[in-house]
């Protein structure tokens, strides 16, 4: 919430707190410690802008009815010098506190002030959050999870950073291991057919056409140079030339969608630097890893167990989950994938990073509990590990469900996506849903230009506020600086409405970082458009009185203000007009 807001809150605590103790000292309550009450905003407005249960939980300790215990509180009461202009005892004993008009002029005052910065706070103390997302297997293109990712982790990131949290973005290429093979394999597989046509494809191979492009690619490049050599050349040489060009699309991808990161790590890296190697010899050491059948095992069921029965689990509960054992290392002697992703999580701990949150579709959800546990079992703290799932997400056209591109009659891709809808449509309605629930992206509301599509209401508001001021400005009302009891006159309950919106933007934003969740975000900032053009269609801004109108358009500007904040923490665009 806004400095103002955190006054109020403080103020009523502390009114309640003396006039408490003031009634014990006039025998109005009985000697006693009254216990810890809330303050809360009600759902219903007519109950006051804050609300307090002191008197319903004192009951115990006083001995006496609720309602009693709030006429003795009210009787007591003193609102001088508060951000409150009144208060009432209301149903069995609650008590309702009303803001003052010092307390809106204050909250626009507060935004007009800091400008950009407001709504940002302290809440994570500079503590360092790394946000992996997307990482994308570079053995094809990117699909429309990749895109529902990519605009929630960024997002998120976004909100971590408006939070106080130092935020550090990463994408991990996974350009080693098991479907680096495969990939090697359905390349010289297709590379072989364009010159036999009977060269079989592995049954586990890839697939898709983006495998015959890159072949073809290769061979209108370098010929049949890669005839004569060795199985292994071949396939090294394709992966050299292909797996690059996946890479610079997957980047170009991302820029495109306007997700910066501070690394792309790649997984080749562990492999080489002997990280990966070094997690084996540290699970081993502490005997929790066993050899069978030529392979060495980590000891997942054991670590797991101990896990959930730490957390309170029963062991029935623990036994239904059919907990197993993983590889490590393979009887080829190569290590598994996530062998690979304990060395990546190691590593990522030992960088700084105070909490690492992995942004993983939902078919990851049994990996949560093992890389948690394997965290635990090699030195680090699991808990500080979280991990978002995110659910599927449909595309549909029509009310029907859209499978192919309609440019390359092929599955749908992200670039596919990014060419047929705007990047800021994208982003936003990626973040109009939760991530633990599945999702229709809905391509012809994606390209409206109307209020039914969310990013647009929210971009019009934005215009239209900066409409309203060039339109002043022709008539000679030039916006200034209004003085506090300019700002009182401020009163209409749409004004009011919109003030409470924006004293709450902070709190918005630390409660979207504590649940890893910016879609509270775009239905803050979607509500708040809806509150200006209900305070627009109502109110006039250009009216007789000069102090009004001013006042007004202060508060349209502060309205702005917030919008552009949210919006370009979003990376989405804040146009002056549409």
């Amino acid at each position: 919430m806004s400095k103002t807001a955190k006054t109020a809150k403080q103020q009523m605590k502390d009114v309640i707190t003396s006039a408490i103790k003031k009634a014990i000292e006039l025998g109005e309550l009985p000697q006693g410690d009254a216990p810890d009450f809330i303050i809360e905003t009600p759902a219903d407005k007519s109950h006051g802008d804050l609300a307090t249960n002191a008197a319903m939980v004192s009951a115990k300790a006083f001995r006496m009815p609720p309602f009693k215990i709030a006429q003795a509180i009210t009787n007591n009461i003193d609102l001088e010098n508060t951000l409150f202009s009144k208060f009432e005892t209301a149903g069995p004993g609650f008590i309702n506190f009303f803001l003052s008009p010092d307390y809106y002029a204050m909250v626009l005052k507060e935004v007009e002030e800091e400008k950009e910065s407001f709504g940002q706070s302290d809440f994570g103390k500079g503590k360092k959050v790394m946000v992996e997302f997307v990482s994308a297997n570079p053995t094809g293109p990117m699909h429309m999870g990749n895109a529902r990712g990519g605009a929630l982790g960024d997002c998120l990131a976004s909100v971590l950073d408006k939070a106080g949290y130092d935020v550090w973005r990463e994408f991990y290429v996974n350009d080693a291991g098991n479907q680096i093979e495969k990939f090697a394999c359905s390349l010289e597989a297709r590379y072989l057919q364009i010159f036999d046509s009977t060269v079989p494809f592995p049954e586990d191979g890839y697939q898709g056409g983006d495998i015959t492009d890159l072949a073809n690619l290769y061979n209108e490049e370098n010929g049949d140079k890669l005839l004569n050599c060795s199985s292994e050349e071949r396939k090294k040489a394709l992966v050299d030339f292909a797996l690059p060009k996946n890479i610079s699309k997957m980047q170009s991808d991302m820029a495109k969608y306007k997700i910066t990161y501070d690394k792309w790590f790649f997984e080749s890296e562990l492999h080489n630097s002997g990280a990966v190697k070094e997690v084996v010899d540290i699970l081993t050491k502490k005997g929790l890893t066993y050899e069978k059948e030529g392979a060495v095992w980590y000891k997942n069921a054991e670590v797991c167990t101990q896990i959930l029965l730490s957390q309170g689990k029963s062991q029935e509960y623990i036994d239904k989950l059919e907990l197993k054992d993983d590889v490590l290392i393979r009887q080829n002697g190569n290590p598994t994938y996530f062998t690979a992703d304990i060395a990546y999580h190691k590593n990522k701990f030992d960088r700084g990073f105070d909490t690492l949150i992995d942004v993983w579709g939902a078919d990851h959800h049994g990996h949560v509990m093992r890389m948690k546990g394997a965290m635990d079992a090699i030195g680090y703290n699991g808990d500080k590990l979280d991990v978002v799932l995110m659910q599927l997400v449909k595309l549909v056209r029509n009310g029907k469900l859209v499978k192919m591109s309609k440019r390359t009659g092929k599955a749908i891709q992200l670039s596919d996506l990014l060419d047929e809808v705007p990047v800021d449509s994208a982003r936003f309605l990626f973040n109009t849903r939760e991530a633990n629930s599945q999702m229709d992206f809905d391509l012809d509301l994606a390209v409206k230009e109307d209020n039914q599509n969310p990013v647009y209401y929210v971009q019009y508001a934005h215009a239209r506020i900066c409409s309203i001021i060039k339109a002043l400005e022709k008539d000679g009302i030039t916006l200034r600086s209004c003085t506090k009891e300019e700002l009182t006159l401020l009163n209409a309950p749409e004004e009011r409405d919109i003030i409470n919106h924006l004293a709450s933007f902070e709190e918005e934003i630390i409660a979207s970082a504590k649940d890893y969740d910016p879609t509270k975000i775009t239905r803050y900032v979607t509500t708040l458009a809806n509150l200006f053009h209900r305070f627009y269609n109502a109110c006039r801004v250009k009216g007789e009185d000069e102090s009004l109108t001013q006042a007004r358009l202060n508060l349209c500007v502060a309205v702005k203000t917030v919008i552009k904040n949210v919006l370009t923490m979003f990376n989405i665009t804040c146009p002056d007009s549409m």
